[in-house]
């Protein structure tokens, strides 16, 4: 007997039809020998409506009220399904995030957990009932409020549970049949890749890629848990996430093939674009610029600086950052501006960042080449270049993303003979 933690996404439990669907596998899975834990998004476009509702009511809702609000969504998927399963015949309990033991620290809309302490859930497995966890939620640690987790939130509710409680594996379903070489919703003809690295799953989910979330790849390589990530809508194998060693024992194994070059590419349309004119060209002013972000806690990703005019001692610096922290990244650096010195800022938020992701790039020589060469010959222009070992990433127009993403997959093969299944067409 294995123990399986599945978490089911938004549009998996979009309506009754779907909670009835989802409730007959997990019943399959029980009735196969297995202990299931499963963990549950809002259904649908649940969370998007609330947050409608709550912009209707208060421009500036309460973040503790909020997330009140947004776990909602979460606890109507949870009893739907344990409805689902008692007349399926078999027992369900479902739970929020606070009493399966979610602990988290006190940020609202973006908490983290920092302890798992899943002894309801354990005691439901042990009376042989299947345990239904809200996802994406907790409680604060210190002032015992319920939190969220942030978008993408059930992911690594699932996994930190599947870490806590020591399971076998955590199965991701969602709408399409696993990890795809790109989004089969801007290129149909995208592969699906059957074993992929934790490593190269987190440049991927970095990058824009959105059938994992980052945070939960994260825990997951943490604590060597794999994942596999499969549709709700097929019985297809999907795609394993797992350390590089284990993915070598399934090839010795015979379990799955060598490993491609590329592993992916991925297009992310959220990113904005803030140019800090005329820097003073001395030591320090680029600290003083990223310790004002820090201090705001904006996420910055690319950063590029310009070579200094003779004539005037000063530079320009160029970073990426998410559209949603543009605003208030500006507002940082213009309370900042004393100690930075900076003539002007600028923001662009018509900007795409399309990312190569591969492990093979550390040995095979030209992929750089293949890459520049093929948005190149797509009329593609590149105004920043980003790099580590396994990944690299470009700023374009928002306009140019997808023939870009299209070019790069075509020039590297990557391209499937059939066209990929979009089995929901919401995303996650």
């Amino acid at each position: 007997m294995s123990l399986i933690v599945q978490k089911y996404g938004g549009s998996s439990v979009a309506d009754a039809a779907s909670v009835k669907r989802v409730a007959r596998r997990i019943v399959d899975t029980k009735k196969a020998g297995h202990d299931v834990v499963v963990v549950v998004s809002a259904m649908g476009d649940t969370t998007d409506e609330l947050l409608d509702l709550a912009e209707q009511v208060s421009p500036l809702p309460p973040p503790r009220e909020l997330d009140m609000l947004l776990t909602a969504g979460e606890r109507i998927s949870m009893a739907l399904l344990a409805m689902a399963i008692h007349d399926l015949g078999a027992e369900a309990r479902s739970y929020t995030g606070s009493q399966a033991g979610l602990i988290t620290d006190s940020a609202h809309g973006a908490a983290r957990i920092i302890d798992v302490s899943p002894g309801r859930i354990t005691e439901a497995l042990e009376q042989g009932a299947i345990p239904i966890v809200a996802g994406f939620q907790g409680v604060a640690q210190d002032t015992k409020d319920v939190t969220t987790l942030g978008r993408g939130g059930s992911d690594t509710t699932a996994v930190a549970l599947a870490a806590a409680m020591g399971a076998d594996v955590c199965e991701i379903y969602t709408d399409v049949d696993g990890v795809f070489s790109a989004d089969p919703r801007v290129v149909p003809k995208a592969r699906q890749v059957p074993f992929i690295t934790y490593e190269e799953m987190l440049e991927l989910a970095a990058v824009g890629a959105k059938v994992l979330h980052l945070r939960c790849v994260e825990y997951a390589r943490r604590f060597s848990l794999p994942i596999h990530v499969r549709s709700s809508f097929s019985t297809k194998e999907g795609t394993w996430v797992m350390s590089p060693d284990a993915i070598t024992a399934a090839i010795a194994e015979g379990r799955a093939m060598e490993q491609p070059i590329i592993s992916g590419v991925a297009a992310d349309i959220n990113d904005a674009k803030i140019t800090v004119v005329g820097v003073p060209d001395k030591p320090g002013e680029a600290a003083a610029i990223f310790r004002a972000l820090a201090n705001a806690k904006i996420n910055v990703d690319m950063i590029v600086q310009n070579v200094s005019a003779a004539a005037t001692g000063r530079t320009d610096v160029t970073f990426t950052c998410p559209q949603g922290s543009a605003q208030q990244a500006m507002d940082a650096l213009q309370s900042n501006s004393g100690d930075i010195g900076f003539e002007a800022l600028n923001v662009d938020d018509q900007i795409a960042k399309i990312s190569l992701v591969g492990a093979g790039m550390r040995s095979h020589p030209g992929v750089s080449a293949t890459f520049f060469s093929a948005l190149a010959d797509a009329s593609v222009n590149v105004e920043m270049i980003s790099t580590s070992e396994i990944r690299i990433s470009i700023v374009t127009r928002v306009d140019d993303a997808q023939r870009a993403v299209q070019a790069i997959h075509s020039a590297f093969g990557l391209d499937a003979d059939g066209e990929a299944v979009v089995y929901a067409g919401t995303g996650r």
